[in-house]
């Protein structure tokens, strides 16, 4: 199956169309070797690096590294105190292992298109809000409660939206990112790009405390189908990872500060709180909220068609 990808250039002085950011992977050094250094790199970075960053954290609101005696706001700087490390390495990796730009993991264009990213966060953003939020407060009203502490909340915002920024993008750059480059080495099956893609995005987030409670079907739906799959396919067909980026900070922005659980991965001071999680629930919402979002995505929204590629010097193959 062919998806029709941005246009743009490849090479110096020829223009090929069809060309997107997977192929920015042999725009640099690309042998196999320097993909799994990257992925140690990276590895190191985000796991071990970020988790002394997380333990630093616990030990600076409580005075031992315990995430369990943390408050909200303690825990969600736990959790998101690794990210930025988890950057620096998918930053080190591409550009000095690999020897390329790291926009290439978005675009291959000279500039983001932050139009795109906003049209991600709004064709998302609305089907998640009136069928996911709204939806369920429909159908279970009791398991609702409004957060009055509207001071904390106010102090919470600007934190909650400047990490969450930090922590979808990064896991957007290296996932659909890196990842999908790396696999595009062995095939580039669209397939089997998005299939692995999935596979991987799924895997860390298998700890998360909403497996436990909605099982399989949470797996499925919540971290292989939507973040996994769906995000994969639309950046191939999109031939970027902009409209990815705006579709996963909406939808984990909405999940901090909208609404959130006592059992959630990440609980935070939000508008409002479920006591209960309904599996069932979120698993039929997905299914339709996904048609919502591509109806908006491509048929309200257009894709951008023509751009300037980052640098001729950045597309000289090198091994």
């Amino acid at each position: 199956m062919k998806f029709k990808a941005v246009k743009g250039k490849q090479g110096i002085g020829t223009e090929v169309k069809d060309t997107t950011y997977v192929e920015t992977a042999r725009w640099g050094k690309y042998r196999g070797w320097r993909y799994v250094l990257g992925l140690v790199i990276i590895l190191f970075a985000w796991l071990v690096v970020g988790t002394g960053a997380s333990v630093l954290v616990a030990i600076a609101f409580s005075g031992q590294p315990n995430y369990y005696v943390l408050g909200p706001f303690g825990k969600f700087l736990y959790v998101m105190a690794g990210f930025p490390f988890f950057l620096a390495g998918v930053l080190i990796a591409v550009t000095l292992i690999h020897r390329r730009h790291p926009l290439t993991l978005i675009t291959t264009r000279k500039k983001i298109s932050w139009r795109r990213i906003g049209q991600g966060f709004v064709a998302w953003s609305v089907p998640v809000c009136l069928i996911g939020v709204l939806g369920q407060y429909l159908f279970y009203p009791d398991t609702f409660s409004f957060n009055f502490d509207l001071a904390t909340f106010a102090l919470f915002v600007p934190l909650a939206l400047v990490f969450t920024a930090i922590q979808t993008t990064t896991e957007e750059l290296f996932f659909r990112g890196y990842i999908v480059q790396g696999a595009s080495i062995i095939s580039t099956n669209r397939i089997f790009l998005a299939l692995v893609a999935a596979v991987i995005f799924t895997l860390p987030h298998l700890l998360n405390p909403e497996v436990s409670a909605g099982g399989w079907l949470t797996v499925f739906s919540n971290y292989f189908l939507v973040p996994g799959l769906l995000w994969t396919v639309v950046s191939l067909i999109d031939g970027t990872t902009e409209l990815a980026i705006g579709v996963h900070f909406a939808n984990n922005i909405i999940s901090i500060l909208v609404i959130n659980g006592d059992g959630s991965a990440l609980p935070t001071p939000a508008l409002f709180k479920i006591s209960e999680f309904h599996a069932t629930y979120v698993a039929l919402s997905v299914l339709v909220v996904i048609p919502v979002f591509l109806a908006i995505a491509y048929k309200v929204f257009k894709r951008d068609e023509a751009f300037d590629p980052v640098s001729q010097s950045d597309r000289i193959g090198r091994r």
